[in-house]
């Protein structure tokens, strides 16, 4: 297993070719400074980059928190002017996750609030034990979601659940956030990260193009009407359709035997 640091809060595990972003700035509950905001954001864009990373699991190394949000202790000390050249910063640590081409796993347990829960919720799964508190209670400070929360939240639970846990700004714990759809896999206690890196690495034995396309269709495909998502999912299967994966599979299958995917 390798490791790589990208600044002082965020680290980097190769597990094979599963990729473990991990949250590490245990002393602050991982809040989202600024410069953690740049790390996150380089670290994604090194992932995206990499062609040996099929899944990106994204992790903690705070015992009791995922990721309690943003800074407010920085933001408490911020001008107006330093507020508006914080945002851009923000933003590229939320949409460098979400836009990574590979599936994406979120490992969850203690508190994922505001951002941290927006972290969780700009990856394609949130595997969470049963420490797992969420939630987005950013009008209780006076601010909105605005890590993709009022765009993600809905699109997972529905526009009436996303109102009123939004506007309530209420924090749902673990059994009640599986039961609506806030997170997907609920698993015992401490067994979060490693549930998520065993998931990680079953979805790592497919095809890594097909993965790509799959999550290229899935998102590029939500919200529009059947006819032009199903073009959307055309035009994904016909960038695959003639690949080396493709041929890789078809003769893996016919031969009885494990696929070596040459990912292009």
């Amino acid at each position: 297993m390798s490791e790589e640091r990208f600044g002082e809060f965020v680290l980097v595990r190769r597990h094979g070719q599963v990729a473990e972003l991990v949250l590490d700035r245990p002393k602050a509950m991982n809040a989202v400074s600024t410069e953690m905001a740049r790390s996150i954001a380089s670290a994604c864009a090194a992932l995206g980059a990499d062609r040996e990373a099929r899944v990106v699991v994204v992790t903690s190394s705070h015992e009791r928190a995922f990721c309690v949000g943003a800074d407010l202790k920085e933001r408490n000390s911020f001008s107006d002017a330093d507020v508006v050249r914080q945002r851009p910063v923000a933003r590229g640590a939320y949409t460098g996750v979400l836009e990574l081409p590979m599936p994406t796993i979120a490992a969850v347990h203690g508190f994922a609030l505001g951002g941290g829960f927006e972290l969780a919720l700009s990856c394609d799964l949130i595997v969470a034990d049963r420490t797992a508190v969420v939630g987005l209670p950013e009008v209780s400070v006076g601010v909105i979601p605005g890590g993709g929360g009022t765009q993600l939240l809905p699109r997972r639970v529905g526009a009436a659940r996303a109102a009123e846990l939004i506007f309530s700004a209420r924090r749902v714990q673990a059994a009640e956030a599986a039961e609506i759809g806030l997170v997907d896999q609920l698993v015992e206690e401490g067994r979060d990260r490693e549930e998520a890196l065993a998931l990680g690495a079953r979805i790592a034995g497919n095809s890594p193009v097909g993965l790509r396309a799959a999550k290229r269709a899935l998102r590029l495909g939500h919200g529009l009407d059947l006819r032009a998502g199903l073009e959307v999912e055309d035009a994904a299967w016909r960038s695959v359709a003639f690949s080396g994966d493709r041929a890789e599979g078809v003769a893996a299958f016919n031969e009885k035997r494990k696929p070596e995917w040459p990912g292009e």
